[in-house]
């Protein structure tokens, strides 16, 4: 078995190969497409996932709770595996608390944000005994009601939209008018209102946006928040215990973009843990993550088809594409479409390349997982891999689209 070999993408150097064959879960690429029987798949790295928490632990401190959002990936193998490694995990819907609690995550340890929360989804939530990250005076209402019909108070944690946006983002989610949350400027009112109506208040939700991979941008921004929630603080009705300060770590996708740094992002949650003894004794400080935890863990991978040359053009025509894979496709949120790192995965170390394209089968042109990018020399029953695909993935892919057979995905 050999070491990680020289990348043919920055990004992808956390798999080994043995031979020609890249490694996944310690198996070769060729025998995994075996053992699960068909192509495209999904393949989740066990060590990977592990050793990603891993990092995060050492680099925070230990008073920090680390949260996984399973938005990222809600697979039941997968938020069962991560459940028993992080502190908590965050839903996004009744669906998603369903497979976290049939996962075996403590009820205590699951919040549930979204801004279009159903009222059957906040009875669910209320009798699972979840807190509730509320995100509109509508909420809250609701809320009062339930509860005293359950005779259950329901837990509660507001959910602000900041007056500033975590600068760098791939995708911003706070600062200006949103959709998230509740204005920095309309939260007294709103504790009032949960005050009133006996409600458990616990704390504060912020998160200004996602996918950054400057280090001073994040530390910037769990400044900011923290300082925005000292000041909503002194209007609660009584003292928080809980203080989620988002997350936004990013993963490189594309050439030239580096790793993250975690060394200021921990020194910078340090200084902010010493405060909180001092503004919020007891209170737990909470890091969410979703796609820096399972991102690079995951691999998507399809089968060349077929082959051909379209006016000097060579296309690798695969079983699968955008509807399995719709971020790799560019149709997920890229102004300009980029390449994800893409590699034929049983010819991981062949001298002998070619400038082609990986298009999967789809009627549209918009069905393109690599253009024109240099890749090993391949042939019909090659396996193409797409790396970085741990989140956002089979979850976020419109797998109907033009009938084609779902993609299946395990956990090695």
């Amino acid at each position: 078995m050999s070491t990680p070999s020289a990348p043919v993408h920055t990004t992808m150097n956390q798999f080994s190969t043995d031979g020609n064959e890249l490694l996944v879960g310690g198996l070769p690429l060729s025998r995994l497409a075996e053992r699960v029987g068909q192509t495209p798949f999904y393949a989740y790295d066990r060590d990977l996932l592990h050793s990603r928490v891993a990092e995060l632990r050492a680099a925070f401190p230990e008073s920090v709770k680390l949260h996984f959002a399973m938005k990222a990936n809600p697979m039941p193998a997968v938020v069962g595996f991560m459940g028993r490694l992080v502190d908590g995990v965050d839903v996004a819907s009744a669906g998603e608390l369903k497979i976290a609690l049939d996962a075996g995550v403590d009820p205590h340890e699951i919040s549930f944000a979204g801004p279009g929360k159903r009222d059957s989804e906040l009875r669910q939530a209320v009798a699972a005994g979840v807190l509730i990250n509320v995100e509109s005076f509508r909420e809250v209402d609701l809320l009062a009601g339930i509860s005293r019909e359950f005779g259950l108070p329901a837990r509660v944690a507001v959910r602000v939209n900041p007056d500033f946006e975590l600068k760098g983002s791939g995708m911003k989610m706070g600062g200006g008018p949103k959709q998230f949350g509740v204005d920095a400027e309309q939260v007294p009112e709103l504790l009032a209102k949960i005050g009133e109506y006996n409600l458990a208040f616990e704390g504060f939700h912020l998160f200004a946006g996602s996918q950054n991979l400057k280090a001073e941008s994040i530390c910037e921004a769990q400044q900011k928040s923290y300082d925005l929630a000292l000041a909503l603080s002194r209007h609660a009705p009584s003292p928080v215990s809980f203080l989620n300060l988002g997350g936004g770590f990013g993963i490189p996708y594309f050439p030239g973009e580096k790793r993250l740094d975690l060394t200021s992002i921990g020194q910078n949650l340090d200084q902010l843990s010493r405060r909180a003894n001092i503004d919020f004794p007891g209170a737990s400080l909470v890091i969410e993550l979703g796609r820096y935890l399972v991102g690079e863990a995951g691999i998507y991978v399809s089968r060349v088809v077929d082959r051909k040359v379209s006016r000097g053009q060579t296309f690798l025509i695969v079983d699968g594409g955008l509807n399995h894979h719709l971020s790799a496709s560019g149709n997920f949120g890229q102004v300009i479409r980029k390449n994800h790192p893409v590699a034929i995965g049983n010819r991981m170390n062949e001298d002998s390349t070619e400038i082609a394209s990986v298009v999967g089968p789809l009627c549209t042109p918009l069905d393109i997982l690599a253009d024109r990018m240099t890749l090993a020399i391949a042939e019909p029953n090659d396996l193409v891999v797409v790396f970085q695909s741990g989140a956002y993935g089979a979850s976020a892919s419109p797998q109907r689209f033009l009938g084609h057979p779902e993609v299946v995905e395990i956990l090695v």
